[in-house]
């Protein structure tokens, strides 16, 4: 009895777990694929913040636009205008890079910040509120339930959910992005091309591989799954865009790449890392422990874990 209590309470955990990752997640595999192409997105939160917003706007402003839609179509019309003002946040993020020699590290850095400003900006513009969009009626994403479980409660809580109503769509989709971008890396042949150009830039252009072309194309899909991450905080985590709703998500998706030493499994398991330290901090602010110890540990977590894998660098190296 005491090993099915434990059972049940692990299985009730994770959910929470896989929801608090699933953002963090999706962005970490974007940063993953700028990054072996040789390119750091560090503009991973404003990417996100940008996609959660939009997100929520034109789904909101669906309705108007095709008044005959049936309304189960807004949301995803909103993720698709929230995917493409991401990609054209990237895409800005990639011409003052590849094409006027900007800094990658600083024009990212002034992405995240305009992202930050614009999104308020306009929020108060449309809804006369500078915290949230909680004014407009917003249509979320649906969840999707698998069923034949009831037998299996420690797989259908996990599968499933607390309410048993199933988990988010999008999260789904961040499950199913880790072995398609594998296949995509390994398999494809512009994959093994984007490493290629990662690697040795002179020895890609010298076999043919378009360096530039291929740079782009890293940063693009950088771009469509942290919009994804931020989507899915807009029209599912939550229903409605809050100012800096990211709170760091596109940092911390950053910091797992480098601690996943530039790996899709490093960066899969720090994801889970930095998802399971913000649910242990959610579950601790009922205790009393003070709230500012509460909120460090996220980033405590993180600068730990850069610290580990520094120093397994270094043994490694030598």
């Amino acid at each position: 009895m005491a090993h099915e209590a434990w059972m049940l309470l692990a299985a009730g955990l994770l959910p929470a777990i896989l929801r608090a990752t699933a953002p963090i997640l999706l962005a970490a595999l974007g940063g993953l694929v700028s990054d072996l192409a040789g390119c750091i997105n560090v503009a991973l939160e404003g990417l996100m913040l940008v996609a959660a917003f939009f997100a929520v706007l034109v789904s909101v402003q669906a309705a108007h636009w095709f008044p005959g839609l049936a309304p189960v179509f807004y949301p995803w019309i909103g993720c698709g205008g929230g995917l493409l003002a991401a990609l054209l946040m990237v895409g800005l993020l990639a011409v003052f890079h590849l094409e006027w020699g900007a800094d990658l590290i600083v024009a990212g850095i002034a992405i995240n910040i305009l992202a930050a400003g614009l999104t308020v900006l306009l929020m108060a513009s449309v809804t006369g509120d500078k915290g949230s969009t909680a004014s407009l009626d917003s249509p979320v994403l649906p969840a999707v339930h698998v069923p034949g479980l009831q037998d299996w409660p420690v797989l259908d809580l996990l599968l499933n959910g607390e309410q048993r109503t199933g988990h988010h769509v999008l999260l789904y989709a961040a499950l199913l992005a880790i072995p398609a971008l594998w296949w995509f890396l390994r398999r494809m042949r512009w994959g093994v091309w984007l490493r290629a150009v990662g690697e040795n830039p002179l020895a890609a252009a010298a076999a043919g591989i378009p360096v530039k072309r291929m740079r782009y194309l890293a940063l693009l899909l950088s771009g469509v799954l942290a919009g994804l991450g931020g989507v899915y905080l807009s029209l599912g985590y939550l229903s409605l865009f809050q100012a800096d709703m990211t709170a760091g998500r596109g940092f911390l998706a950053l910091a797992a790449v480098f601690v996943g030493a530039r790996a899709m499994r490093g960066a899969v398991v720090a994801s889970v890392l930095f998802g399971a330290s913000a649910v242990l901090a959610t579950q601790l602010g009922a205790s009393r422990i003070p709230p500012q110890l509460i909120y460090l540990l996220p980033p405590l977590v993180t600068l730990l874990a850069l610290a580990v894998a520094g120093v397994r660098r270094r043994r490694a190296g030598m």
